[in-house]
């Protein structure tokens, strides 16, 4: 492990978080504090983090309809975020965008979005204008294995492999796209066999390990900012819950399930990564259990008791004025 104690606690807190804020949004959900659909990113933390510990608020984000983990990992305010999710005027956009288009530019977060696949041709642009103004930056667009049938995946990775644009494609390979099963849909065993047509670097991550992912994502970024192009980085990993909140995953094996949960959690293979190498304790863990718990019980305070948008903002910020 090449990185600090310090590092190390700051990565478990940002996984330990992105987990317990989904764990509050699905009791509020429960609650009916909060309406509309909610897709939960439990048991994908490791990917959002090990990619995102690596960027600055320079390096731009294009995120999915799982967006929250995207956020919390690339440093949005966790209580704007709480606000925003419960449809309050101090959220990050104002109560008006909720969880399927929550962003934050001022940390290079450009949003989650309600498109499949529809961040993927918003970062190959942020690319290009990286490369184009000569900037030091580089471009993440993170989307699942379904969007990888997209008509705008394909296009834009011909695009970025082309001009070899300083962009990363991260495939979270969760396995099911909505309610089916990744095989009944894509014809390939494994998503980075469809880089081989773009003449794409491609590299395949365990999403459940923290250390895997970064590592990888720090060799694509290298790549990247080399001038040698983007990679197609798919990570295989799984969501703890549903397709979105209420749903009843009829169409998950209980067995398959229960072993991912239970066996191939990334905040437990993180500690036990950690605490066996002896750079962390168990006690450091628990101590940021208890600072995380505490952040979230007051967003959510601070969040029910934030105002309304005022009705006469209804338009304001929705349409650009030139």
């Amino acid at each position: 492990m090449d990185l600090s104690s310090e590092t190390l606690i700051e990565v478990y807190r940002r996984m330990r978080t992105i987990r317990s804020f989904e764990e509050n949004l699905q009791q509020l959900v429960a609650a009916g504090k909060i309406g509309g659909f909610m897709h939960l990113y439990a048991g994908e933390e490791a990917i959002a983090v090990g990619v995102c510990s690596h960027l600055s608020d320079t390096d731009l984000v294009g995120s999915t309809h799982r967006g929250h983990g995207h956020c919390i990992a690339k440093g949005v305010d966790v209580k704007q975020m709480m606000a925003e999710l419960l449809g309050r005027a101090t959220g990050t956009n104002k109560g008006k965008g909720g969880s399927m288009h929550i962003a934050d530019v001022s940390k290079g977060m450009l949003g989650a979005n309600g498109i499949v696949g529809g961040g993927i041709p918003l970062v190959t642009g942020a690319a290009l204008s990286a490369q184009v103004l000569g900037q030091d930056h580089v471009a993440v667009g993170f989307f699942g294995d379904g969007a990888t049938n997209q008509g705008q995946f394909h296009e834009s990775l011909t695009m970025a492999s082309n001009w070899k644009l300083p962009v990363i494609y991260v495939c979270e390979n969760n396995g099911f796209g909505e309610f089916t099963p990744t095989e009944f849909v894509v014809p390939v065993d494994d998503i980075v066999e469809r880089a081989a047509s773009y003449r794409m670097r491609a590299v395949i991550a365990d999403g459940m390990d923290f250390f895997d992912v970064y590592e990888k994502t720090g060799e694509a970024i290298e790549h990247a900012k080399r001038g040698d192009g983007p990679t197609l980085l798919e990570c295989k990993t799984y969501r703890f819950y549903g397709h979105y909140v209420g749903d009843p995953t009829p169409y998950r094996n209980k067995e398959e399930a229960e072993d991912w949960i239970q066996n191939r959690d990334p905040l437990d293979i993180f500690e036990q990564k950690t605490t066996e190498s002896g750079v962390l304790e168990p006690d450091d863990f628990r101590t940021v259990d208890g600072e995380v718990e505490q952040l979230l019980r007051e967003a959510v305070e601070e969040a029910e008791a934030a105002p309304h948008p005022a009705p006469e903002d209804v338009l304001t910020d929705v349409y650009v004025r030139y």
